[in-house]
């Protein structure tokens, strides 16, 4: 019941910001994993399935991510278009490459990062475009928890940009607790969570378990190294999440 409420006072917050803003519908960005698969069920039981885009992104993807997607869509009955950004990233490091004399191992991070940046600028294409086509205003979701967020596990100007926010204040537990109150299929929500970038999960990529952040995050006892890691990855990222800005002296 928790969590049903949960999801009810989400939809609602939909619901009403659609409502005051004059707003028809939405793009997600349907990776194939559980925060994808919840944000893309919350809008079409707050917007309808008609006015919910996804758009399947991939790049040297995972079959199963594919398989996942098209799951998450065919449950929930909204429209999956594939976008397929493999070629045009390979001809933007086959540019950098002809332009700098560089290894791959000096481009393994910039490689992994321009990734999601491709992604957002797709999705806020298709956000224009769908507001033509349907004649109203369709705004770009994020699917970022807020366990990503506190340790700042997302790419500057890609995964962390979008119009609209609704698990930036739930734990990957609460994510999941949302996800099976609202019928995300048993795969997508209990699937380990990873970029699909880097061939790691999440937690392997970050050293530290999302139950571990939440507790940081909660005030929760939880041993003092691990508390000592997450609290360094909490600073270390947290130039992104404002920009140094020069104010002149009246």
């Amino acid at each position: 019941m928790k969590y049903k409420k949960l999801a009810d006072n989400i939809i609602e917050f939909i619901r009403n910001y659609y409502k005051e803003n004059n707003l028809k519908g939405v793009v997600i960005g349907i990776s194939g994993g559980k925060d994808s698969g919840v944000v893309a069920g919350l809008f079409v039981k707050a917007l309808g399935a008609e006015n919910v885009l996804g758009v399947w992104m991939p790049c040297h993807s995972k079959d199963e991510d594919k398989r996942n997607a098209k799951l998450v869509s065919e449950h929930f009955g909204f429209e999956l278009k594939e976008f397929d950004l493999t070629n045009m990233y390979e001809n933007y490091v086959k540019q950098i490459k002809d332009n700098y004399e560089v290894d791959d191992e000096v481009l393994v991070d910039a490689n992994i990062n321009v990734k999601p940046r491709m992604r957002t600028a797709t999705l806020y294409y298709h956000a224009a475009m769908m507001s033509k086509i349907k004649k109203g205003g369709y705004i770009v979701a994020g699917t970022s928890n807020k366990c990503e967020i506190y340790v700042g596990y997302f790419t500057k100007g890609g995964d962390n940009v979008a119009d609209i926010q609704v698990l930036a204040d739930l734990t990957v537990e609460e994510v999941i607790g949302v996800g099976k109150a609202i019928g995300v299929p048993k795969v997508v929500v209990n699937k380990i969570p990873d970029d699909g970038l880097s061939g790691l999960s999440d937690e392997e990529k970050l050293g530290v378990k999302y139950d571990d952040i939440a507790k940081v995050i909660n005030g929760e006892k939880v041993a003092q190294n691990v508390k000592e890691k997450i609290k360094k990855l909490h600073k270390n990222n947290a130039h992104k999440f404002k920009t140094p800005t020069f104010k002149k002296i009246a």
